[in-house]
C-alpha cells in the first residue's frame, strides 16, 4: 500500500528566494509527479491529489511558489500586502524556480519519468517553461489553463458569472460550495490579481502562443467547461496550438458544468480516473 507520509523543505533559489515544498512519498514509484499551483494558492491545498497520485505510485514534489504559501511567508515576513509578488526577476525568477525543483525532484529519483501537473498560473509558467525548452518533464498535464492571448484569456473579474451564487467571491472556482468557504478562510489563500501582483511588465510576460516544440512529449489539457480563465473555445485553440508546434501526442478533455478548479469540483473522482487512465497509456504500471 503506497505511503502519503509528506515531508517539509526547502531550497535557495539563483536569486536568493528561500522555495519551501512537500514530498510525499510512495513505497515504490513508478514516475515523479510535480504539482504547480495556481495564483492566490498554495501546495497544501493539493494534499487530496497527491495522496491519490501516491496510491497510484507516484512521489509528489509541490511547492509553494515565490509570494505564495510558507515561501510567501518567509520571504515577505508574513506580509499580506506582498501575498502574489514574486520577487527578483519576476515571472521569469518563478519559472527558474519551478525548474530547479524538477532538478531536484530528477536528482533524488534519477530513474523516475516526471509529470508536471501544472493549474491556472502553474499552467501558464508551465508553458513558459515549455517554451523555453527548460521544462524537464517527459509529460505535461495542464488545467485551468488558456491560450495565452488577451482574446482567450480572461483577465478581467473571474468571478463576475458567478457572484450571484455565493458571498464569498470565490464562486467561479468550482461547485462544491463548502470549498468556496475553505478558501475564503485559509490564511495563505488570497485573490488573485496578475496586473496589481506581477505589475504591467509581469503580466505582459505571461502572454504569448506555444513555440515549436523542443522535445515532442505528451500534453493533456483538463478543464473544465464553464472556467472563467480559459473557455472550452480557448482550450481547444490551445490544444490546436501544440499539434501545430509539432507536438504529436495532445488531449483534450473539457467537463460540461465544471468551474476553474477541476481537482476540486463535485465531479473530481471522473477527472481522477480520466488523469490516471492517459498517465498509465503513456507509463504503464497503474492500479487503474
Amino acid at each position: 500500500m503506497a505511503q502519503t507520509d509528506s515531508v517539509h523543505h526547502t531550497f535557495v533559489d539563483a536569486d536568493g528566494v528561500t522555495i519551501h515544498y512537500t514530498v510525499w512519498s510512495a513505497a515504490k514509484p513508478r514516475g515523479i509527479a510535480q504539482i504547480s499551483h495556481g495564483q492566490g494558492d498554495h501546495s497544501q491545498r493539493y494534499a487530496e491529489l497527491a495522496a491519490e497520485f501516491v496510491r497510484n505510485g507516484f512521489v509528489v514534489y509541490a511547492d509553494d511558489h515565490r509570494g505564495h504559501g510558507e515561501t510567501w511567508r518567509e520571504q515577505w515576513n508574513g506580509d499580506e500586502s506582498k501575498f502574489g509578488h514574486l520577487g527578483p526577476r519576476g515571472v521569469d525568477g518563478a519559472v527558474d524556480s519551478i525548474n530547479q525543483l524538477t532538478a531536484i525532484a530528477r536528482a533524488e529519483h534519477p530513474d523516475l519519468p516526471v509529470v508536471f501537473v501544472g493549474h491556472s498560473m502553474g499552467s501558464l509558467f508551465g508553458q513558459i517553461a515549455l517554451d523555453q525548452g527548460s521544462l524537464g518533464a517527459d509529460l505535461v498535464v495542464w488545467s485551468g489553463t488558456a491560450l495565452r492571448t488577451p482574446f482567450t484569456m480572461n483577465a478581467g473579474d473571474l468571478n463576475a458569472r458567478f457572484a450571484k451564487l455565493g458571498d464569498t467571491g470565490h464562486e467561479w472556482l468550482n461547485r462544491d460550495t463548502a470549498a468556496h468557504h475553505a478558501f475564503k478562510a485559509d490564511p495563505l489563500t488570497f485573490k488573485a490579481n496578475a496586473m496589481a501582483q506581477f505589475g504591467i511588465g509581469g503580466a505582459l510576460k505571461l502572454i504569448g502562443l506555444p513555440k515549436p516544440a523542443h522535445r515532442d512529449i505528451p500534453l493533456l489539457i483538463i478543464q473544465g467547461g464553464d472556467d472563467s480563465l480559459g473557455n472550452e473555445k480557448s482550450v481547444a485553440a490551445l490544444a490546436a496550438r501544440y499539434v501545430k508546434a509539432g507536438y504529436s501526442d495532445v488531449e483534450l478533455f473539457v467537463y460540461a458544468g465544471a468551474r476553474h478548479e477541476i481537482y476540486f469540483e463535485t465531479n473530481r473522482s471522473e477527472v481522477w480516473r480520466d488523469l490516471f487512465a492517459w498517465v498509465d497509456a503513456r507509463i504503464g504500471g497503474g492500479s487503474r
